[in-house]
Formats: C-alpha cells, structure tokens, sequence
C-alpha cells in the first residue's frame, strides 16, 4: 500500500503579494462598450472583479476552508496525488470519490464534502453518510503534474488505484460532472466490481452509432449549433495548450477572466448576474488555486489527452456502461442533455432526474438538489 502523507496549504506570503500586485497594475485596455458579456468577460465587472481581488480578497480565510478539511498525498502510477478525505459518520458510510472538472477545482465541493459526510449535521439522517474523496486531478491544483498529457481514462485509472490500492475500499460509487463525469464513466465502465455504481450530472460521452429518431436527431442538430460558440476554448486546448499556456501564466488577471467568461455562460443566472450564484470570494478561490500552483498550462492537458483516448465515443464496439447510473438532468447544462433513449445506449441508467433549476456548476450551484440526488441514487442500490 502506497504512503498516504498529510498535507496542508500555505502558499508563501510573498507569493500572494506578488499575485495581488500584479492583478492592481494591470494595464486595462480598449474593449468595445457595447457588448455586455457578448464578446468575452465584461470589462466592468472585470475591473470591480480586480479591485476587490488586490484590495479586499483574504486568501489565508479561504485557505483555512480547506485545510480544515484532511488533506493528504498519496504517490499513485508516479504521481503525487492531492486529495481531501472525509470519513464520514455513523459506521455505514459509503465511499464515494467525488471529482471536479475545468475550470474548477476541488474548491467546487467546500460547500459540498460536509453535507455528504454528516448529514445528521444538516437536517439529515447519518444513514446516508458517505466516506468522501475529492481529489484533484493530476495537473491540476495541489496534485503532481503528468509528463505528458492524461486523458480521462488515464485519470480514471489513477482514481481506481487511489480508491482501492492506497485506500484499501473494496467497492466505490463515483459521481462528477464537467471532466469528473467523464472520469466517473470510465470508472464505471473500465473498474467494476470496485467501482459499483456511478452518478453524473454531465453527458460527455458518446454513442458509436449516430443518433436514432426524429428527437434525437433534433437534439444532436440543436448541440452542434450550441457549441459553435463555445468550441474556441475547448480547440485551443485540445490542440496547442502549450501556446495559450505562456499568456495565461503570466497574466494573474487573463487567468481569472479564461475562468470568469465561463462561470458566467455557463452558469444558471439571474438576470445574467454571477453573483447571483457565485460570491467573488468562491470565484476567486477556485482562480486562485490554478495561479498559486501555477497549473494553469497541466490543466488545460487534459483536452488534448482525451483527444488522444480517441475523443468521446465510449466504446467502438457499442458497449456500455453496466455499473448503475444515476443522472442528474440541469435545465442549464453547458452540454445539453440528449433524450434518455440515447443515454440508455450508453449507460445502465437506474434513476434519472430533471432538476427544476441549475447549471453546470452543479455542485456550487445547486448543492442540496445535487446531493438529495445522490443521497437517493446510493440508498436504491441493491445489495450495498
């Protein structure tokens, strides 16, 4: 068994001096005043965004949140791998691995990790505890950096081994969205018995075969139209992360406003205002941690890793995944939902639930619809 070592956060003092002072002499530039949020982040919310960050945003608070949770590292498939584990209470708890996409980072889930681990602590019932694991994905955040790019396959197969091999669980349940939906399929699909069950609130996987009837057709037609201005990002990283890495290392400010544009379109919104949903402190946390491990370049690998996997087809042959599946439907996802026919084809879906609000963001967003959903999806699984 792999040595688990405990770790704490403390980013040098000076290096948050540096970030801030960086961020307050930014030399603003001319941007067209007619076009909102239109043509990428919004300069004035850019700049009363910056001003807050260099003058008011505490990062020792917010990295006390996640230090009061049990960090740790664990060397898995030769990578130092950063995870928080919260054992959960009463004596049944399930583990659950719980993993996080781009851009987010494990600080999507501090509002999350605790009301899955002690309900009992919030309205709950202690028998539906679970053991949680929030890793963060290799290149990303606290975690060691690949030597090349990984795909979420690859980083499925890390998290099996981490579960398993450096925890010792006999048996799992996996749930994600964004990339962490990719990485719970592959679990799924590639480690069962341990992985025993899995819960997405994203679809990122594909059929082999083309979409069937008149619904599904029109479904993959109004997709194809949707991404069309979304696709920019997602090509630059899939194919020269390298190059958008030397800005976007250097800029504390280009970083923030790469994960702002799409925390704010990505997001179920209020008359269009982020804040709505997200406060500057949760959105500056989560930016934070990219530019303070400066993983900002090993997270963007991981689109041109799954390029390499073979994309998003999930099986040549048509397989699917057998493990139960619980999907969990937001009306706003960044990646629209196909109809359930489809889905079907591609996973053993035991329970599938369209939430009334909610974006992609699911688990900041919406945290209590999210985990009823898994609460509910773990307590209907035969023979736990």
């Amino acid at each position: 068994m792999e040595t688990v070592t405990p770790y704490k956060i403390n980013v040098p003092d000076e290096t948050i001096r540096e970030i801030k002072t960086r961020v307050a002499n930014f030399p603003w530039h001319e941007m067209p005043d007619d076009g909102g949020w239109d043509y990428g982040t919004n300069l004035d919310y850019m700049k009363e965004f910056c001003d807050y960050w260099a003058s008011e945003f505490d990062w020792r608070e917010q990295e006390n949140r996640i230090n009061q949770f049990s960090n740790f590292i664990a060397p898995v498939d030769g990578i130092d791998i950063h995870f928080i584990h919260e054992k959960g209470s009463g004596s049944n708890a399930k583990p659950l691995i719980i993993s996080h996409g781009w851009p987010g980072t494990i600080v999507e889930f501090l509002d999350f990790i605790d009301l899955l681990a002690h309900p009992e602590n919030h309205g709950g019932s202690v028998e539906d505890a679970f053991d949680v694991v929030a890793p963060s994905l290799p290149g990303f955040g606290f975690s060691g950096r690949p030597p090349r790019p990984y795909g979420p396959r690859k980083m499925a197969s890390i998290f099996n081994s981490l579960m398993t091999e450096v925890l010792g669980y006999d048996r799992y349940i996996a749930q994600g969205g964004d990339w962490g939906g990719a990485i719970s399929s592959w679990l799924g699909y590639d480690h069962p018995p341990s992985c025993a069950a899995i819960h997405i609130n994203i679809l990122t996987m594909r059929h082999k075969d083309e979409p069937q009837g008149a619904e599904e057709i029109a479904w993959a037609e109004q997709f194809e139209e949707d991404q069309i201005v979304q696709n920019g990002y997602r090509t630059q990283q899939a194919t020269k992360p390298q190059t958008l890495s030397y800005a976007m290392m250097d800029s504390p400010v280009g970083v923030a406003a790469w994960i702002l544009e799409k925390m704010h379109g990505w997001s179920d919104l209020t008359h269009g205002d982020i804040e709505s949903v997200y406060t500057k402190d949760q959105l500056l946390t989560n930016i934070m941690v990219y530019i303070v491990t400066q993983t900002f370049n090993t997270a963007s690998w991981i689109y041109y890793g799954r390029r390499e996997e073979g994309g998003r087809v999930l099986s040549p042959e048509g397989k699917r995944v057998e493990v139960p599946t619980g999907c969990a439907v937001f009306p706003e996802e960044l990646l629209a939902w196909p109809p359930r026919s489809y889905v079907d084809r591609i996973y053993n879906v035991t329970q599938w639930t369209e939430m009334a609000r909610g974006g992609h963001f699911a688990a900041m967003e919406q945290p209590d619809l999210l985990i009823e959903d898994i609460r509910k999806f773990a307590r209907n699984l035969a023979n736990w």
